[in-house]
């Protein structure tokens, strides 16, 4: 290959990256913030929401720290981010965990239209209780949420170890602790005589 063509490849290979920067537009998602969550979002029909009125930014079940686990028969908070996009207000009145467990909800949850409603804030207002197994995190759970309004909507919730962004949350009633790890001799401690 003669210098002149080493050239025009070099050239068109360093050029591609940049033409391709240019044309994804300032819109380009390479342009917005991103932080990656572990929380379940409401999609529904391949769209984001249901087309009934609700959306769900933000979902999951708090579970253990990481290493622990919540026991049989234990319980974990359920944190849920609804908005409710329908015109009038609706309520969350139920929610089921299927043969997980029961969910308690201490009170049924006003919706009003356009407001994001945080249902772990003060205070969780929605537990799974008496839990069928133990979960460490990285499971899934399959809730169905009975609106007053919107019907039942459907949707997998993953459990989230208590760490990372999640750390500052109250720990599940009732989790074990992680297993505290054993100091081993080191290499240099047992050559100190040398």
């Amino acid at each position: 290959m003669t210098s002149r063509r080493w050239i025009v490849a070099a050239a068109a290979l360093l050029a591609a990256p940049v033409l391709a920067g240019c044309s994804a537009g300032f819109g380009a998602n390479t342009n917005k913030p991103y932080a990656p969550n572990e929380a379940g979002v409401l999609i529904e029909q391949g769209k984001y929401g249901s087309p009934r009125g609700v959306q769900i930014p933000q979902a999951f079940i708090l579970g253990p720290d990481s290493g622990a686990q919540l026991a049989w028969r234990g319980s974990a908070p359920i944190y849920l981010n609804i908005i409710n996009t329908a015109g009038a207000p609706d309520t969350l009145t139920a929610v089921s965990a299927g043969s997980l467990g029961t969910v308690k909800v201490a009170t049924p949850i006003q919706l009003p239209p356009n407001q994001l409603v945080n249902t772990g804030k003060p205070t969780p207002q929605l537990v799974l209780e008496s839990l069928a197994k133990s979960l460490r995190g990285g499971e899934t759970v399959r809730l169905d949420l009975t609106f007053a309004n919107a019907g039942v909507v459907s949707m997998n919730v993953p459990v989230i170890t208590r760490s990372r962004e999640f750390k500052d949350y109250p720990p599940a009633p009732g989790a074990t602790a992680a297993p505290t790890p054993t100091p081993t001799p080191s290499a240099t401690a047992s050559e100190g005589g040398h």
